[in-house]
Parts: C-alpha cells; sequence; structure tokens
C-alpha cells in the first residue's frame, strides 16, 4: 500500500504522545455522513463522532464533538458554552477559520485553538472516532486524551 500520507491531526497527536488507529473508507460513492462512515469502519454509531463548528452572536466559535446517533442540541450547546444562543457556522466559512473542509473536519489541528465541548456520552467508549482532518479518513483515539489535548469538557449536548 506503500507510506500512509500523515494528516496534521495525525502529526499532532504523535507528537504528543497520544495513541491512535486511522481508518481510512471509500469515498466514491459520496456517502461521507456519519451512519455511512460508521458502517464503512464497522462500528456502531454511537461510537462515531462528529465535529461541529458553530458561532454565537458575538462571531466567537465553537466546536462540538457530537456522538453519531445524537444531534446537536443548539440550547444545550449554548448553555455549555456559556452565549445566549448558537448557531451552525455556514459551510463556507470552515475552510478559512478552521483550516479544514465539511466531512474532514476534525477537532484537532484547527488553524486557531476554539473553546471545544465533547458529548458527555463519548466517556462510554475506551475509544471513540473523530476525523482525521480529511474526508475518508477517521481515528480512533482515548476521549479523555483527546479531550486533554483539546482542553475539551465533557457536556450534555446531544439531542
Amino acid at each position: 500500500m506503500g507510506v500512509e500520507k500523515k494528516t496534521n491531526a495525525m502529526r499532532l497527536l504523535e507528537a504528543e504522545g497520544i495513541a491512535f488507529e486511522a481508518f481510512h473508507y471509500d469515498t466514491a460513492d459520496g456517502e461521507i455522513d456519519v451512519r455511512s462512515v460508521a458502517r464503512k469502519i464497522g462500528r456502531p454509531i454511537g461510537q462515531v463522532f462528529k465535529t461541529l463548528v458553530t458561532v454565537s452572536p458575538e462571531n466567537e466559535l465553537f466546536v462540538f464533538v457530537v456522538s453519531g446517533e445524537n444531534e446537536l442540541d443548539l440550547k444545550k450547546a449554548a448553555r455549555a458554552a456559556k452565549v445566549k444562543s448558537i448557531a451552525m457556522l455556514h459551510a463556507k466559512k470552515l475552510l478559512p477559520l478552521t483550516g479544514y473542509i465539511h466531512g474532514g473536519c476534525s477537532p484537532v489541528g484547527m488553524k486557531k485553538s476554539y473553546p471545544t465541548f465533547i458529548d458527555e456520552n463519548a466517556v462510554l467508549y475506551d475509544r471513540i472516532f473523530v476525523s482525521g482532518g480529511m474526508v475518508g479518513l477517521n481515528l480512533a483515539v482515548s476521549p479523555t486524551a483527546l479531550a486533554e489535548y483539546l482542553r475539551a469538557d465533557f457536556a450534555d449536548i446531544g439531542e
């Protein structure tokens, strides 16, 4: 198969000594939603997490890492972030602000460090699966190690 191309997220985790395992999946069918990814990597939907970027009315960005079996509850998310309200960041703003595209947005290695919250259900697993920084790649990582690295809080953010 040759040498695996490392993403920025992979390099950063390695540099911190955080163990992870890379899981590549085929994207030719265009199915990159979290349910399809879970099926393709053979993991339960609850163990595969999506990274969602939101914005407050004051233009503050917040990152939420949500279990695939849940949707982000914007009211709970705003409470966790201690802001009045929160909305999803428009997809075309994702790349310039985070360095990632839709479907390949990793909580690791964004252009800036944004306040991050991980769905409290993550602690039910030894490892969770998050985007590795490109479409077609997920990384299995300890939720506690990830939270520590990101300085993230676990919160009730799903609905």
